[in-house]
């Protein structure tokens, strides 16, 4: 087999492989024998018709499927024989596929890029500390209640903190937008949801009312059309319900598994505590890796950010579950690549900047750590050891689980070559999630 490789771009190859016709012909002479055994033809019994018989009905095929595998072969063979990484699935094109002469076909395929560890010292990185007190408690009861509010009809207008039933038709320049139309639209004002002047400008509106909203779109608004576009909502509003919240009583804290007051609020604080562990843990975090980026960049292949920007939207449909029913709603449009591309860059480059980290200094995910990242995830379960058993039976969820040590534990390499200060803050603003 002859190999020859090309280099068209920074991380683009065009590899050119000719199989000898010999293995080609050995190859579909031997693929016609085990279609003789078993292939009926008038006039001949089963496993008594002559080769060129076959040959001459189905060789065509046969030749076109042998030169299928030995693509797929002999392309593994050179990958390894000329030691490229592949990026992605590549371009195949034959140039040549006659009886008695070499297949001859030419691969294009992305490469992973070459990546030059720069120093893994001087990050500056800053641990918020908090302490929890009896008014961040109660706080947190506050929005339990919230949670579990209800809501019923009253005949007033529509208020801050209400949930209204609408119909609305958005257009722009007169015509109507993808994604701006829906029926039945259950919306809490306040909440944020929106775009900006959506809400408020329904709040004052009674049941049965229509009214024309002239807004503008944010300039980062996701959908590129729709940046910063002056439109007009047509809002039709059907009902108005006035939120209640629950009372902190027996019913109400048996929801949370807890039979006393003092239990009610015992176990609120250690959620709480556990969630301010994983918080400033996630935000220390978040700063080694932004900086890690930082200081490396990178050209990524095409196709792992496209790969990427696939999971990233798929993930998003599944949050978005109930707004798949509405069929008014055009979900791929108001889910653009565009959306998602900055994102996936992001975490394609790092996963190559961690790989590249985890590599030059041996770093092994901790056997003992993936169990235990396992037997918590697991712990919320019936049954926690069949959903341990479940992962260490699934490979592709055990090494994602293993993926994730391995990042914490690239995080503790990095710490131990950094100053980390504290910083003391408020409970709220620890667990304070970054906006996106």
């Amino acid at each position: 087999m002859q190999v020859s490789i090309e280099s068209t771009s920074n991380l683009e190859r065009r590899i050119s492989i000719a199989v000898p016709a010999d293995v080609l012909d050995s190859k579909v002479d031997q693929k016609l024998a085990e279609v003789a055994k078993t292939v009926r033809i008038n006039g001949f019994r089963q496993g008594k018709v002559p080769l060129k018989v076959v040959k001459k009905q189905y060789g065509a095929a046969v030749n076109q499927e042998v030169a299928g595998d030995l693509i797929n072969s002999s392309y593994i063979e050179a990958l390894q024989k000329e030691s490229v990484r592949p990026a992605g699935q590549p371009q195949i094109e034959v140039t040549i596929l006659e009886p008695g002469k070499d297949l001859e076909y030419v691969a294009t395929v992305e490469v992973y890029p070459e990546i030059t560890l720069a120093s893994l010292e001087g990050f500056d990185v800053t641990r918020l500390t908090a302490d929890i007190n009896d008014a961040d408690v109660d706080t947190m009861i506050v929005k339990l209640r919230e949670q579990q509010a209800s809501f019923a009809a009253v005949e007033r207008a529509a208020a801050d903190g209400d949930q209204v039933t609408i119909d609305f038709v958005g257009t722009k320049d007169g015509e109507e937008f993808d994604g701006g139309k829906s029926s039945d639209h259950k919306l809490v004002l306040g909440s944020g949801s929106m775009i900006p002047g959506f809400e408020s400008g329904i709040e004052g509106m009674k049941a049965g009312e229509e009214k024309m909203l002239p807004l503008t779109f944010p300039e980062d608004y996701q959908v590129e059309d729709l940046k910063g576009a002056a439109v007009e909502f047509k809002i039709t509003l059907k009902s108005v319900e006035e939120k209640t919240l629950p009372e902190v009583d027996a019913e109400f804290m048996k929801k949370f598994n807890a039979d006393t007051e003092d239990k009610f609020k015992t176990d609120i604080r250690a959620n709480m505590e556990r969630e301010l562990v994983r918080a400033t843990q996630g935000k220390v975090k978040t700063a080694v890796m932004d900086q890690l980026l930082e200081k490396h960049e990178l050209e990524l292949p095409s196709a792992l950010v496209t790969a990427e920007i696939g999971t990233l939207r798929e993930q998003m449909m599944q949050q978005f579950g109930g707004m798949q029913q509405n069929k008014d709603l055009d979900l791929k449009s108001l889910l653009p690549d565009d959306m998602f591309k900055e994102q996936a860059e992001k975490r394609v480059a790092l996963g190559l900047v961690i790989g590249e980290v985890v590599k030059a200094n041996e770093i092994k995910a901790d056997p003992e750590r993936v169990r235990s990242f396992v037997e918590d995830a697991a712990a919320s379960y019936e049954s926690p050891q069949d959903v341990v058993n479940y992962y260490y039976q699934n490979e592709q969820l055990l090494a994602s689980v293993e993926s994730a040590v391995l990042e914490e534990m690239v995080v503790e390499h990095i710490l131990e070559k950094t100053t980390v200060a504290e910083k003391t803050v408020s409970y709220e603003e620890a667990v304070e999630k970054p906006e996106e």
